[in-house]
């Protein structure tokens, strides 16, 4: 569970404003995930936290509120994190002892655009299988002769009887001629060719998860995955305008060591920086990223993503309890 003692250090009236938006956080969460989630599963989340923590900080409430969502998973992949950890740590420290998290080094260059990429996991849920790496592509792989963009980070954790690899992957974003998407769609079935490669020789399941950059459901940027037989559910437009299907979840194994039992895209702006709350966050404006917005009735959406995001965060919850199929094999 998420600590809250912090809010006792904040004086009443800000500690009232995050609590009151907490609960009604909690309650969302409540009826999007909990309420449906069975006993003995996984839950799998994937979150593009919007150039976290770059720039001017984010406020105390809105790590509460990041903190309250992730909470609802057991493991969770965060793009986006960028050079200086200690936001991370303080998210971690929110999130409670439990809780742990590997990260990896900066993406350097334009592309890169000097980004880590996190697992966040709660220890009484997942354990770790000391297996951690970045995902490097043989010389026949390259894409037009390089390294894709921002090296995907993968690690190998175990849930119950269920073991499994996450792939995190963050991929190039650009124009939207047909070179783009064609580099995106390079970069997504280069990563789905080498995930399936290991996951059939190791006989363990796979999940390639991120921000991949997909305009539509049906686009070539899918259809690279598609075609590779990952299974790849769909959650929906992730982008704020709810026009781009920009964020994913994928497995290998599909109903032999892979049983999906629900998922989901959970919209927070129902609980917390909502259109009616503007008022109260005007004074926060005048110390933004680069400038004070003038027109803050027309930058508080762009105001709120800096403080939770552009992209919503989506989940799947599997099956990780297999000892009845297990024993079966001893009954004649």
């Amino acid at each position: 569970m998420a600590f809250y003692h912090d809010l006792k250090g904040y004086g009443p009236e800000k500690a009232a404003w995050i609590a009151q938006r907490l609960l009604e956080l909690r309650a969302d969460l409540e009826l999007q995930i909990r309420v449906r989630r069975r006993s003995n599963s996984l839950i799998i989340g994937s979150w593009n936290i919007r150039a976290f923590d770059d720039g001017r900080p984010r406020m105390d409430e809105s790590f509460h509120y990041i903190a309250e969502i992730i909470d609802n998973f057991d493991i969770c992949a965060v793009q986006e994190v960028k050079s200086d950890l200690a936001p991370l740590r303080r998210l971690v420290k929110l999130l409670g002892p439990s809780w742990d998290f590997f990260v990896s080094d900066v993406t350097e260059g334009g592309p890169g655009n000097r980004e880590r990429m996190a697992f966040l996991y709660n220890r009484n849920r997942v354990r770790f299988r000391n297996l951690i790496g970045e995902l490097v592509l043989p010389q026949e792989a390259l894409i037009e002769g390089r390294q894709i963009a921002r090296s995907p980070f993968f690690a190998s954790f175990q849930a119950g009887w269920f073991r499994f690899t996450l792939c995190s992957a963050h991929i190039l974003y650009g124009g939207t001629g047909p070179r783009d998407h064609a580099l995106r769609a390079a970069e997504i079935a280069a990563i789905s060719d080498a995930l399936i490669k290991r996951s059939n020789a190791e006989d363990e399941v796979y999940v390639l998860l991120g921000d991949m950059n997909i305009e539509a459901a049906d686009d070539s940027i899918m259809q690279a995955m598609t075609d590779r037989r990952l299974h790849v559910p769909l959650f929906g437009p992730t982008n704020l305008g709810g026009t781009k299907h920009y964020d994913q979840i994928a497995f290998t194994k599909d109903h032999v060591k892979t049983r999906l039992l629900n998922k989901g895209c959970f919209d927070w702006r129902s609980a917390v920086y909502r259109p009616g709350d503007m008022d109260y966050y005007r004074p926060h404006a005048n110390v933004m990223r680069d400038a004070p917005y003038k027109d803050f009735s027309r930058s508080y959406k762009t105001w709120a993503t800096n403080e939770m995001s552009d992209h919503l965060p989506i989940w799947i919850e599997l099956e990780v309890d297999y000892s009845d199929d297990y024993l079966r094999r001893f009954v004649p």
